[in-house]
């Protein structure tokens, strides 16, 4: 796949630059050129230029044809051209028979392109959470941050790996706090004495009850993927924990991701995710 990292390394003309010994502007690793056809419609074709000297204006040592005529199309909705994964996905969805590069034209008017879209090139990042509420709130955050097109750069696309807690409701179950909602016993609003209850929770759920109730014997479900038996991970993730210590990048059961605070800002999510996707760029 080549998909330049800046759409500044584009250039656009109407001249195909086929010879050696031309002048391109210094950031033009790649050349457009637009040849308007008797019936109205163009033809593309896609160059990649070696140059040497200095300055802003630089001289051509060589050009490749990366593709041309049949081969290109344009597409014609104007998009966020800096939403990387998307254009790839569109791109891998028009590249058929002969056609294995796309244009594409940002809100901005500047142009970029993709040739041999490898759809595995994007990151997909799993938001491990639980619900209530719904949404749960870590994934509440991450698609408004995406919608806001934060992410485009890192080529991400993200999937839930979500535990429903309604599952376990139940009147001798004990879940940590009242603002869940769920129906059962919570540890910061009642006193706990019925022994043999289920208990929803963490470590931290579990020093609250042997403090607290120390004769009380219970069952516990952890729900923190430190320690979880009811999430599987598989692929990068980012999940959230308690324990302010827990933050940052964390291997756990083999499997990389990030942990941000239960109550970490949206900054915060945003920059946990881009410190994932640098690792996992700079692992190969």
């Amino acid at each position: 796949m080549i998909f330049p990292e800046e759409y500044k390394n584009v250039g656009v003309t109407n001249i195909h630059p086929d010879d050696s010994g031309n002048i391109v502007y210094f950031l033009s690793d790649y050349i457009i050129a637009e040849q308007k056809l008797d019936d109205g419609t163009s033809e593309y074709s896609l160059y990649h230029v070696t140059k040497s000297s200095e300055g802003l204006l630089q001289t051509v040592e060589s050009i490749n044809v990366i593709a041309s005529g049949k081969h290109i199309i344009k597409y014609e909705k104007e998009l966020n051209i800096k939403d990387r994964a998307l254009l790839i996905e569109i791109a891998t969805q028009l590249c058929k028979g002969d056609v294995n590069t796309i244009i594409f034209t940002g809100v901005d008017k500047h142009v970029t392109f993709v040739h041999a879209p490898d759809p595995s090139s994007i990151i997909e990042i799993e938001i491990v959470d639980v619900i209530p509420p719904e949404p749960s709130w870590l994934t509440h955050v991450i698609r408004r941050l995406e919608t806001s097109g934060i992410f485009g750069d890192f080529g991400v696309r993200f999937s839930e790996n979500v535990i429903d807690l309604k599952q376990f409701e139940g009147e001798d179950t004990v879940f940590p706090c009242t603002a869940s909602g769920l129906k059962g016993k919570y540890l910061d609003s009642d006193i706990i004495t019925k022994n043999g209850s289920l208990v929803v929770g963490c470590e931290i759920s579990k020093m609250l009850i042997e403090t607290r109730f120390p004769e009380f014997e219970y069952t516990l479900v952890n729900i923190c993927p430190f320690k979880s038996d009811i999430f599987k991970l598989t692929k990068p993730f980012i999940t959230r924990c308690c324990r302010s210590e827990k933050s940052g990048l964390v291997t756990i059961n083999d499997v990389e991701g990030v942990v941000v605070h239960w109550g970490a800002s949206e900054f915060e999510v945003a920059e946990a995710i881009r410190d994932l996707v640098i690792h996992i760029k700079e692992q190969g």
